[in-house]
């Protein structure tokens, strides 16, 4: 995993400003991983897309998630943060080839193309039916699924593949409200780079308007030695 220069994650914040959720994840891992075929990724379980996003967080922006979210019972604000860490676990970088079996049918696990074929789907149970429609590898017919065939499938899936949902369980300090909330860490990382990308364009602004300095040559500086020239153009 490749941590991102800051040319590079400008120019990935760049490529990716009008992308989908989904496609802006792929396109950062195909940045931090040129050695992987970029189309391949698309293929990846859920969760070892996941557990890749949260190792180049950490190669990019350190360990720390910190978020905030509004409680669902009374509105209150909370802050909290996550170590992405424990988040990756101790989960192999390696193709999962788990085949999920529930009631005479098997499934393969889901991937990002599988997500971006019902993203634009507004009925929740028609997307879960379409995602596991998709990942049926059995020749027999599809039936008419239950609310119990749905479920046991979903579990199913989410034992074998567990980083593929990231689940947080939170507590509202002031009603004492408990629920899980999921973390989106495509989204949740694109934050991230978005506020940091805008950041550099500030400082290369800056530079360039006290020392005349071009971007590349701004951007080749290190972030110490960058902070330290704007430290003093401030003063």
């Amino acid at each position: 995993m490749q941590a991102l220069s800051a040319a590079k994650l400008l120019n990935l914040w760049e490529r990716g400003a009008t992308l989908h959720p989904l496609d802006r994840g792929l396109l950062a891992l195909s940045m931090a991983l040129p050695e992987i075929p970029p189309d391949s990724l698309a293929d990846w379980p859920l969760g070892r897309r996941n557990r890749a996003l949260l190792k180049l967080h950490c190669s990019c922006f350190g360990p720390r998630l910190q978020a905030w979210t509004s409680c669902s019972g009374c509105g209150e604000k909370m802050e909290f943060e996550l170590d992405a860490h424990a988040l990756v676990g101790d989960g192999s970088d390696e193709p999962a080839d788990a085949v999920v079996r529930v009631n005479a049918h098997s499934f393969r696990l889901p991937n990002s193309r599988d997500l971006a074929h019902v993203a634009e789907e507004s009925d929740c149970q028609a997307a879960v039916i379409g995602l596991l429609e998709r990942c049926q590898t059995d020749t027999e017919v599809s039936p008419a699924w239950s609310e119990e065939d749905v479920e046991a499938i979903g579990e199913a899936m989410a034992m074998a593949d567990p980083a593929a949902e990231l689940q947080i369980a939170l507590c509202c300090p002031a009603c004492s409200d408990g629920w899980n909330a999921n973390l989106e860490i495509a989204i949740f990382l694109w934050a991230e780079i978005e506020a940091r990308a805008k950041r550099l364009l500030w400082e290369v602004h800056t530079l360039a308007s006290a020392y005349g300095w071009t971007q590349t040559e701004i951007l080749a500086l290190s972030p110490a030695r960058r902070g330290f020239y704007l430290e003093m153009v401030r003063a």
